[in-house]
């Protein structure tokens, strides 16, 4: 079965009504949970294959960025999508509160650093979107601030993608009920209790505040060079498929293939 990822990418300039979009995916209505598995275990096989052309290629790195709310699945999808992979080319990063010496430069000094190399795959846990998203819905800063960084963020993304790094960003979009069925699991299961903080329950109360500020972003920070997909997050093995179907059909667009040989391999005797 294939996967139709042009109904994942969102258009652009195009400001998307997250209320109304649901998280529930309308393909989970042709495939079982035990067909997708399967189909993902296809994929990510694919994949991995791939992965071993572009490590080896070093040409184009791959920028792969997660947004969502709180129980969305970030962490999941990257352990379950990836864990495929060669760990040793690919990197993840967790954006948490900027540290002291974050602070002391510019806000996109700590998101440059961290862009993957050549043949490398990074995976950004949050990103520099938070610095107009967190900040704008906790009102970190004013908006005479916050509002340059759509074109900021627009001018850097094109740096990058004019410089070889494929770019590709996924909104993991849930329900209200579902976060709030998540959270709940997280409060009632002994081992879940780690993962609950209370600013879970503050951004909560945010939600529609959030929306608002992650709709605005997909309007104006949505080109072909760094496209945003919505993936409908409400059932996790949906949510795998979708993310991992799409960076499939970006690795296969690629074209890669191996480097030639700098010598005459039949010109080689190992003694």
């Amino acid at each position: 079965m294939d996967i139709n990822t042009k109904e994942l990418k969102l258009k652009e300039g195009i400001r998307p009504d997250l209320n109304k979009t649901s998280g529930d995916w309308s393909g989970i209505d042709k495939i079982s949970k035990k067909e997708g598995n399967q189909l993902l275990e296809k994929v990510g096989t694919e994949i991995a294959q791939l992965q071993r052309v572009l490590f080896a290629e070093k040409k184009n790195p791959i920028l792969i960025v997660l947004q969502g709310m709180d129980t969305s699945g970030k962490d999941g999808t990257i352990r379950h999508v990836f864990r495929y992979v060669n760990p040793g080319g690919v990197h993840v990063i967790p954006f948490d509160r900027p540290t002291a010496q974050e602070l002391s430069h510019d806000y996109l000094w700590r998101v440059h650093r961290k862009v993957p190399a050549k043949g490398e795959i990074a995976i950004f846990d949050r990103s520099h979107y938070e610095d107009i998203i967190a900040v704008r819905v906790n009102k970190l800063m004013p908006k005479s601030v916050w509002s340059k960084r759509y074109d900021h963020i627009n001018a850097f993304e094109q740096m990058l993608s004019d410089e070889g790094v494929i770019i590709l960003k996924f909104f993991l979009h849930i329900d209200k009920q579902t976060q709030k069925e998540r959270l709940e699991q997280r409060l009632e299961n002994h081992e879940k209790h780690w993962k609950f903080d209370q600013s879970d329950v503050v951004a909560r109360a945010n939600w529609a505040n959030y929306m608002e500020a992650y709709a605005d972003v997909f309007e104006r920070c949505n080109g072909s060079h760094a496209p945003w997909y919505l993936i409908h997050s409400n059932k996790r093995w949906a949510r795998n498929l979708q993310v991992a179907s799409v960076l499939l059909e970006k690795l296969k667009l690629l074209k890669m293939k191996y480097p030639e040989a700098k010598v005459d391999p039949s010109s080689i005797q190992i003694k």
